[in-house]
């Protein structure tokens, strides 16, 4: 029998509506969702792949409890409740020695993350990580110092803007389906897209304008932007007199910051900079200068996206049609409230508030504790400061490769007494866990209702296409399951995904069986924008855009900091890493699919460079820093900037259990060093120095 079903997937973070035909259980067919225009029937790569990770013969099958080595690939095959005592046993134990405190919960944020929040207010533990904070902690962080709202809270009307400006943003490999179509129809349309970075991608080779810059040295490109903007007087100066504080103190600070000066330290000609203002201007307030998705390049990088935030503010962009608007939600659309959250219950009161990351706290004090530092788990773990960490909950998530220095990764985890991993596949962390309690694929579970906010805010479903393939459940199931053996079931009321999305729904004028139909149910039948004269509302102390932060000031952290030259010895090169269309981040490169369509990274190396070192292309190089080394081929190409290397996240994965991924290519956190952010709360994953050498063929 014939079933059309309305879902979401989840092969990625972005979680595009989908259509989903099944024929006798069996999934034939993935689209996008013909009821949201902007996905016009596609999806990406990925999406596409989601059936061979269904039936995937080296997904994890069953819960299981290690019998060998951490990473030794030696387990046995249990039933759920043998695993899920015995978890429960275990941390019964190092609890009564440490504290709940002990235990961090680290998770890609998911549909289950209220739940998983709940948890651990439950067990009394402060510690709640997320990978956004890795990837784009800063960015939350620089948001929030400007607008008051996290990066979360707002977004772009790419249909109707006039003037894109990306930098590194490689939109159309790193894809987001509804964004890259309305992209495009607004550059059918004649809508000019700038796009600045060390190398050329597929979205360099698309641009009106390409601009190749020196690696790291974004910053002083936006100064010398924002200069020539004040000086020729190129803002909204309506907008900026009535929503912008601090411009008089703006325009002092970036008065010496001319674009002849960062013609010397970017590489780009300063006419071209001098032009890029001019143009982008002359389209405002419809002009987006995109403030970026993965955040965790350079030291600087809080910086770098205020700079962008400040450039948009400028321009009288922000609320603006075809600029950048902040997200609306039910109450926005006439709903007194929201969905209902398990983590707004009223729970003990903790012995332990101090987080093990500082964040919010101490030690990164303006940090979104939403989303934490786990850039700095494995520190914590090995320095045991604030306090010993002794228990990981994983969730979708892999520190291991995440993280920059995969050695001290390495060594923090198996330092830990406990980590209890719930995954699809044989992830690097996953590989090292004393208990698998595996999750179900999307395409076999329900989970609780996501609210999605934005011009049209409405609220999406997933639901369970196909029953599981193996002895796996859905995540909601696996916390209920854990709370109970903590006795913290309480707080999970709920027996079923549809207690849940009762539970979800109890405030809201709408109904389970809505959302048959669609998959979705729209609170909003217009886009709604505030009046920009008088009616926007930023979250900031003041009411207005702060480009003096008093967020940041009011912490010791100046809004202005004068910029440091970036420096690389000439020998040497700034390691670049970035995605590609066909994976997510470390989690898909194993899948059947994806693999064969790309199964390992190269080295994208300069050809003049190359040619110094006598590399030719597809040589096997080592690639070397402080941190570690590997060895890969190389990529000889004239369309990456000289003093800068490439590859691709994801890769070199020693898990033996994953055959189809094991051992190809280089995993770049083993090369990447522990450097961070300490203002915004991410890593540095761009910031790495390196020597390249041609490894010589063995006679």
């Amino acid at each position: 029998m014939k079933k059309i079903i309305h879902t979401l997937c989840f092969m990625c973070s972005v979680r595009c509506p989908i259509e989903v035909i099944v024929e006798d259980d069996k999934v034939v067919s993935i689209e996008g969702s013909p009821y949201v225009s902007a996905m016009k029937g596609g999806i990406c790569p990925k999406g596409a792949a989601a059936t061979a990770t269904l039936n995937d013969t080296e997904r994890i099958q069953g819960p299981m409890i290690r019998t060998g080595p951490r990473g030794s690939g030696q387990w046995k095959q249990v039933g759920w409740n043998e695993a899920l005592d015995y978890t429960a046993e275990r941390c019964r134990k190092i609890f009564e020695k440490y504290g709940s405190r002990c235990a961090v919960w680290a998770e890609r944020t998911n549909l289950i993350t209220d739940l998983s929040k709940t948890f651990q207010k439950a067990i009394g533990s402060p510690n709640h990580i997320t990978h956004d904070a890795i990837c784009k902690g800063s960015l939350n962080t620089a948001c929030r110092s400007v607008i008051g709202y996290s990066d979360g809270g707002i977004s772009t009307d790419w249909a109707n803007t006039g003037h894109v400006v990306l930098y590194g943003r490689n939109i159309f490999e790193s894809i987001d389906v509804k964004a890259v179509n309305n992209l495009f129809d607004a550059l059918s349309k004649g809508a000019q897209m700038t796009y600045i970075d060390p190398r050329v991608t597929i979205t360099a080779a698309k641009s009106t304008q390409y601009l190749m810059i020196r690696p790291g040295t974004d910053l002083a490109l936006n100064y010398a932007l924002m200069n020539i903007i004040i000086k020729e007087n190129l803002y909204d100066a309506d907008y900026v007199n009535r929503w912008v504080k601090g411009f008089r103190d703006l325009s002092a600070f970036v008065k010496p910051y001319t674009p002849q000066w960062a013609e010397e330290e970017t590489g780009i000609p300063a006419g071209d900079i001098i032009n890029l203002a001019r143009d982008a201007s002359s389209v405002k307030p419809s002009v987006i200068f995109h403030y970026g998705y993965r955040a965790s390049h350079h030291p600087n990088e809080i910086y770098f996206r205020r700079s962008m935030i400040i450039l948009n503010a400028l321009m009288g962009s922000i609320e603006a049609k075809g600029g950048v608007f902040i997200k609306k939600g039910p109450k926005d659309a006439g709903f007194s409230k929201g969905l209902r959250k398990f983590s707004d219950q009223d729970f003990p009161e903790m012995e332990e508030t101090r987080r093990f990351d500082g964040c919010g706290q101490e030690k990164y004090p303006i940090v979104d504790p939403a989303h934490g530092v786990g850039s700095i788990f494995s520190h914590a773990v090995l320095s045991e400061a604030p306090y010993p960490v002794k228990v990981l909950f994983n969730f979708r998530f892999d520190p291991l490769y995440s993280n920059p220095d995969y050695q001290q990764n390495l060594k923090a985890l198996k330092k830990l007494e406990l980590i209890v991993s719930s995954d699809i596949s044989f992830g690097g962390t996953t590989s090292l866990a004393d208990v698998i309690l595996p999750e179900s694929t999307f395409l076999e579970r329900s989970d609780p209702l996501r609210m999605v906010q934005g011009l049209k805010p409405g609220i999406f479903r997933r639901i369970a296409c196909v029953p599981p393939r193996y002895d796996t459940k859905p995540g909601w199931w696996i916390v209920k399951q854990l709370a109970e053996r903590f006795g913290v079931g309480k707080f999970f009321p709920y027996n079923s995904i549809e207690d849940i999305w009762e539970y979800q729904l109890a405030d809201l004028r709408i109904k389970t069986e809505d959302f048959d139909k669609k998959g979705f149910v729209s609170l909003s039948d217009q886009a709604i924008w505030w009046n920009r004269k008088d009616k926007i509302k930023f979250k900031t102390p003041s009411g207005k855009i702060e480009v003096v932060s008093s967020l940041m000031e009011d912490h010791g952290f100046p809004s202005f900091p004068p910029y440091e030259k970036l420096k690389v010895d000439e020998n040497k090169f700034r390691l670049m890493v970035g995605r590609c269309a066909m994976h997510t981040n470390v989690a898909t490169q194993n899948n059947p699919y994806l693999n064969e369509l790309m199964p390992e990274n190269v080295l994208w190396i300069n050809d003049k460079r190359a040619k110094a070192l006598g590399i030719e292309n597809d040589d096997r190089v080592e690639i070397a820093s402080k941190a570690g080394k590997g060895s890969l081929r190389a990529f000889v190409t004239d369309m990456i900037h000289p003093e800068a290397v490439f590859m691709l996240h994801g890769f070199g994965h020693q898990e033996i259990k994953s055959t189809r991924s094991y051992k190809k290519g280089v995993a770049d956190a083993m090369i990447q060093e522990y450097i961070l952010d300490t203002i915004g709360g991410s890593p540095a994953l761009d910031h790495t120095v390196v020597s390249v050498k041609k490894i010589q063929p063995e006679s």
